[in-house]
């Protein structure tokens, strides 16, 4: 399994294509806790408000994902207007997950930096501005595939802020994260990971901490608990998730919760069943 399937194995991939066509004028989008957005600008001048402390302008075709999108504005010509592809991104249930946490506030390339992908582009735009049979489902579909491709050129170009999408651009660290990403089960420790990585235990944990910004005990920490709420949402009993995790017990798994997130995982799952108030009013 390579480094990025091995993280999007745990994080599934969800697209949802809200808006194709031309804008003009101004355009709202309200603050996202649980997803990100996408902004794909196939052609004209569109100045961007609320995502950085400055305006700026896009005068070419280029690809903006905002992992963690507050309330932004987007400002077009009000005579040729700008054609846009607009979707929203999640990964797993949640907001809050190491795929996004990795990527800065706001991912923005140009398509021509982004070799390989003018064939999906091409494809991509004609189901945006026709009407085909199954055209939602196909341009969820091919949103998703972009995102991996954009993904993969934040990791190629370290574009990452630290977290799990730069220790596994890694050469060395790369290997270690997708073996406890897939087995988190494993009695890792700091020696096995070094081994794993070919480094001394004390140049792997140093390293560790440098690309990722975490320790590597910190790090597994985190993956085996949010491994468990994954698993604690999908009707798993909480002693079996504490086996699966790599936790002895249930009330190891509870002190592990409780380090986290500052709650037992009972009560962690009960407000998970709670109605949710973030909710998204997207405008254009």
């Amino acid at each position: 399994m390579d480094a990025l399937v091995s993280l999007l194995s745990n994080f599934s991939l969800h697209a949802g294509v809200f808006y194709t066509g031309n804008i003009c004028g101004i355009h709202d989008f309200e603050r996202d806790t649980e997803r990100g957005h996408l902004h794909l600008i196939r052609s004209g001048w569109v100045q961007v408000r609320g995502v950085t402390r400055r305006r700026f302008e896009v005068t070419q075709p280029t690809l903006m994902f905002l992992p963690r999108p507050d309330q932004h504005r987007l400002v077009t010509d009000d005579g040729p207007g700008s054609d846009v592809v607009c979707a929203t991104v999640q990964f797993g249930g949640s907001g809050v997950n190491p795929v996004t946490a990795s990527l800065p506030d706001l991912v923005m390339v140009p398509l021509a930096q982004m070799s390989g992908v003018d064939a999906l582009l091409d494809l991509m735009f004609e189901e945006a501005f026709h009407e085909h049979a199954g055209r939602q489902g196909v341009l969820d579909r091919l949103c998703e595939v972009l995102m991996i491709r954009l993904l993969r050129h934040c990791m190629a170009l370290g574009l990452t802020q630290g977290g799990a999408l730069a220790g596994l651009a890694d050469v060395r660290l790369g290997p270690v994260m997708a073996a406890m990403h897939e087995d988190p089960q494993h009695p890792w420790d700091l020696l096995g990971m070094a081994q794993l990585a070919g480094m001394s235990r004390a140049r792997f944990a140093v390293r560790f901490r440098e690309v990722t910004g975490d320790t590597p005990a910190d790090y597994l920490a985190a993956w085996r608990v949010m491994t468990a709420q994954r698993l604690l949402t999908r009707g798993a009993p909480v002693k079996q998730v504490a086996e699966d995790v790599g936790y002895g017990s249930a009330s190891a798994l509870s002190r592990a919760f409780v380090r986290r997130l500052g709650i037992a995982p009972g009560q962690w799952l009960r407000q998970q069943a709670l109605p949710t108030q973030t909710e998204t009013a997207l405008s254009l």
